[in-house]
């Protein structure tokens, strides 16, 4: 997706951030749209239709995590936290809310660019061509349209955690490395680590596993990567 084709949503209620990122984005081509509160924000989703959301957790009205659960109900925007937290509880908490990407502040352009870069291609529009669908026991992943049951319910995933989960199931049964799950991910640059897919994995489990803990489908291998088990 090319910058100049592509709007940003700033949701950041302090001036300084405001300007930083203002002078970070527009300099790379990125045409740029504010708003200071949660509530602006979700109006300008609605009515902008913007192609990323850079979104900061502490605004003055509606909560971050608020603001994002209510967009989550009918938009897959990717979208970015930015926030002051750090706490690994915390970005759990994004995560599981329905952001993409979960940056610290402070943070570098370079960084911040690069995960830009990672989302916008993760929510470009896939070629149609027909897609497996993947199935064992209550689980169900039809990759073609992008949807996850388990049992009769419909689960709900963020793009990352589609993405995530349709890399292992194109691959059902075999170890898929953390280094190529990067890769497929954040990209070649590199924008995401394995704490990173350790915290993808955490949120996926607790919504396609009865028990997460005891995982039945997503299946870790300490310091190689991730399995699927293969379908019935």
């Amino acid at each position: 997706m090319n910058a100049r084709e592509t709007t940003i949503l700033i949701v950041e209620d302090e001036i300084p951030i405001r300007r930083f990122l203002r002078a970070s984005l527009e300099g790379e081509g990125y045409r740029l749209i504010e708003a200071t509160s949660g509530q602006a924000a979700l109006d300008l989703a609605a009515r902008r239709k913007p192609d990323l959301v850079l979104l900061d957790l502490g605004l003055p009205d509606v909560e971050g995590l608020g603001t994002l659960r209510r967009l989550r109900r009918w938009s897959s925007v990717p979208v970015i936290i930015l926030s002051a937290r750090g706490r690994e509880s915390e970005k759990i908490e994004g995560l599981d809310a329905g952001a993409d990407d979960y940056l610290a502040k402070p943070f570098g352009v370079a960084e911040l660019l690069a995960r830009i870069r990672a989302a916008l291609r993760r929510s470009e529009v896939r070629s149609e061509e027909s897609e497996p669908v993947y199935e064992r026991g209550e689980l169900r992943v039809d990759l073609a349209a992008r949807r996850v049951w388990l049992g009769r319910k419909e689960v709900r995933l963020s793009p990352l955690q589609h993405a995530f989960l349709a890399v292992l199931a194109r691959h059902a049964g075999r170890v898929v490395l953390q280094g190529q799950l990067l890769k497929e991910l954040w990209g070649p640059e590199g924008g995401g680590s394995p704490e990173s897919l350790r915290l993808l994995v955490h949120g996926i489990r607790h919504r396609i596993e009865r028990d997460p803990v005891r995982p039945r489908y997503l299946k870790t291998e300490p310091g190689v990567g991730y399995r699927l088990e293969g379908p019935d």
